[in-house]
């Protein structure tokens, strides 16, 4: 394509130079917009400078991407509900044999994850799961977010549906999703396997210092849990064995009670009687007066302790006996809420088991080679059908403000190629990058790490995708579908370079800086010492396996 004139390149330049800033840095001192706002500006300016036409800026949105996008978080939000994360993170704990086993566990995890449900949904849901794993063991957050962020990106690249950028290439280049996978799935084992020890290597010192203890606070959480649900299921019988053991307790409580009294009225007898003085008419009134009244006070006590003890027997009974009716009237009633409760578990069996089976349905789809967008709308609208309720909530949580990025971004990287600029670039690299050379492989491969760096990988995809290809189906067929399979392969793993690479390293970094009480912050240096080598490593590793 040849130039166009001076100020459409200095417009449109402008106009993608603002795109980019706001990309890259969306909270830009001097415009703290956002990416997403960013984005319809840089489209805005694109038509208003008059480098597209209304008509064309239209135009240059992907329907099929946004579909594909769409229905993907979709299906990710039902999954969510499914706890199929919450799952996948009971997997991480199982059988778990130290450190070491947990930071590979969390790699394989992450990248299968990813490879089904893309990389940003993964990190949403484990960062946290991987914070309060790593706080419990006693152990430093640091090497497990970089293996969950790092092993997010790695994983994502098997598959069309595994991150924004594979979305791109698999609608223009038209690869089947099966082809697809098989292209690139020995590239990504290798590659996890490569990141991972990789991983160990760095943190091997740190990993291998055994605490000495638990988590205290982990083990107290456990054992009320252990507790509550050991006891609530036994209240019913509980209580009934305590009306009666206490019934029981009362009556020899009253019984012992009256024996002592009783007992102590004798003795007073006695010690008046020995208190008697030596003068017989002394003797005579003393024991005349005190020996009646104290018979006296004798039988009247003994009446009333009679009479007390029955009424208290009584009333324990009668207590006892409705105690025991409300007991009984009360089972037809928690039995009526056992049912209900099982009843609700078996739909939510159901409904859960129906969510697995429309995602597995929609992959098989995709395997056979049918649209993929069409089959991941058709799956987003089978699960809001079989939910049977209002679909509000759930759409609700579906990230428009990326679907509106997209778009923006659509219209400012398609007003940027009418520049000519990007023609211009490749046009130079093209003699250097020839796909059937180890140097020109290496060389384009070197052109998109830095591109993905620079402009993110989406864009970098947008502006190259075309042109790479074309160049490699001067070659044969073949080179063209392999030229699409590298261009995701490098393009995607390019994200593991810096903080700033991907978006799934900046949610791990959000999402562990706002964590409630578990917070840490990863720092841009303390990735970028980890993201260079495990980059580069993992990205020429994968050259040789992608076919």
């Amino acid at each position: 394509m040849a130039m166009a004139s001076v100020v459409k390149v200095v417009l449109g330049s402008i106009a993608f130079a603002v795109f980019w800033v706001l990309a890259v840095f969306p909270a830009v001192p001097f415009l703290p917009i956002g990416r997403t706002a960013g984005a319809l500006l840089g489209a805005m300016l694109m038509v208003i400078f008059r480098v597209l036409t209304p008509d064309q800026a239209y135009a240059a949105i992907d329907l099929p991407i946004l579909g594909l996008l769409f229905g993907t978080m979709v299906v990710s939000i039902y999954l969510e509900r499914a706890d199929m994360f919450k799952y996948l993170g009971k997997l991480l704990l199982w059988k778990t044999q130290g450190a070491k086993d947990l930071l590979c566990r969390i790699c394989l995890i992450s990248a299968i994850s990813s490879a089904l449900f893309t990389n940003d949904t993964s990190c949403v849901f484990l960062t946290e799961f991987v914070l309060k794993v790593a706080k419990q063991h006693n152990l430093p957050p640091h090497p497990f977010l970089l293996a969950l962020a790092s092993s997010a990106n790695i994983g994502s690249a098997a598959t069309p549906i595994g991150n924004p950028q594979n979305l791109v290439i698999a609608v223009q280049s038209k690869i089947p999703f099966g082809k697809f996978v098989i292209g690139i799935l020995s590239a990504m084992l290798v590659g996890i396997f490569v990141n991972a020890l990789i991983l160990l290597c760095m943190f091997w010192r740190l990993l291998s210092v055994l605490k000495d203890e638990e988590d205290p606070a982990g083990e107290v959480v456990v054992e009320e849990d252990v507790s509550s649900h050991r006891f609530s299921p036994a209240t019913l019988s509980h209580s009934a064995s305590l009306n009666s053991q206490e019934l029981n307790f009362r009556l020899d409580t009253t019984d012992v009670k009256s024996s002592p009294n009783f007992s102590g009225n004798i003795d007073n007898v006695e010690t008046l009687r020995n208190r008697l003085p030596s003068s017989d008419n002394e003797i005579n009134n003393v024991h005349s007066g005190a020996l009646d009244s104290a018979r006296n006070s004798i039988a009247s006590k003994e009446g009333t302790l009679d009479v007390s003890s029955q009424k208290r027997e009584e009333t324990i009974l009668s207590e006892g006996a409705a105690s025991n009716n409300r007991l009984r009237d009360a089972c037809p009633t928690e039995s009526l809420e056992e049912k209900e409760n099982l009843t609700t578990r078996w739909k939510r069996l159901l409904w859960k088991s129906g969510v697995y089976l429309v995602t597995i349905g929609m992959l098989i789809a995709l395997l056979m080679g049918l649209n993929m967008s069409w089959c991941a709308i058709t799956a987003a609208l089978a699960l809001v059908v079989l939910d049977f309720t209002d679909a509000r909530p759930s759409l609700e949580k579906v990230s428009y403000s990326l679907l509106i990025f997209f778009c923006g971004m659509f219209i400012t990287v398609e007003g940027f190629n009418k520049t000519g600029i990007p023609s211009a670039l490749w046009d130079f690299m093209e003699p250097y990058a020839h796909i059937d050379h180890a140097t020109g492989i290496a060389v384009l491969a070197l052109t998109i790490l830095v591109l993905s760096n620079l402009a993110s990988n989406v864009p970098t995809v947008l502006l190259l995708g075309a042109r790479v290809a074309a160049s490699a189906a001067a070659i044969s067929a073949a080179e063209e579908k392999k030229a699409w399979l590298l261009l995701a392969w490098v393009s995607t793993v390019a994200g593991n370079l810096s903080l700033l690479g991907s978006a799934a390293n900046l949610i791990v970094c959000e999402q562990a800086r706002q964590a409630p009480y578990l917070a840490y912050t990863l720092s841009f240096w303390s990735h970028l010492k980890f993201g260079v080598p495990s980059t580069l490593l993992v990205t020429a590793i994968g050259l040789t396996l992608i076919r």
